[in-house]
């Protein structure tokens, strides 16, 4: 029996979101890029994005239940695309005006107040403007800008749609 195509496409989105997972840690561990806290951010956004069509798929809920799932993945893909936007732009900027490196992603959560360890990972810094690896000449924050866009675009689908 084959899935409505609205759990189906629920269930595409969490499969992306894992495939875009996996890519990153195996650019992580096995080609050794090291992630900068900006891609660790998009990273959670990602997974979030993930999660909340999982649980959307599991559920299977009617109309309402979908539009506040739909809504709720398009929120977080707003937020990781915002993140991967201020990504690029660092990449972009002059090298004079990149923000110093700050300290490290621990440091910050062990050091300093949530808030201000959270508007400190927002921010970027030095280390965020290097890029390490590119395709189509695109960064991996403009390719993850574009995975969001994506995201986006299928759960605000998802959240206008009529039927299965």
């Amino acid at each position: 029996m084959p899935l409505p195509g609205i759990r189906a496409t629920f269930i595409w989105v969490a499969l992306g979101c894992l495939g875009l997972i996996l890519t990153a840690l195996y650019m992580q561990h096995m080609m050794d890029m090291h992630p900068c806290p900006l891609c660790i951010t998009q990273r959670v956004f990602v997974i979030l994005v993930g999660l909340v069509a999982l649980v959307a798929a599991l559920h299977m809920p009617a109309q309402t239940g979908r539009r506040l799932y739909a809504s709720l993945g398009g929120l977080f893909a707003i937020i990781g695309g915002g993140v991967s936007a201020r990504h690029v732009w660092i990449q972009n900027l002059p090298e004079d005006q990149v923000p110093a490196c700050g300290p490290g992603l621990e440091y910050m959560f062990e050091t300093f107040p949530i808030m201000e360890a959270l508007a400190l990972l927002f921010q970027g810094d030095g280390n965020c403007a290097d890029v390490v690896w590119s395709f189509l000449g695109l960064s991996i924050p403009a390719w993850t800008l574009v995975a969001f866009a994506g995201l986006l675009a299928i759960n605000v689908w998802q959240g206008l749609r009529r039927s299965a």
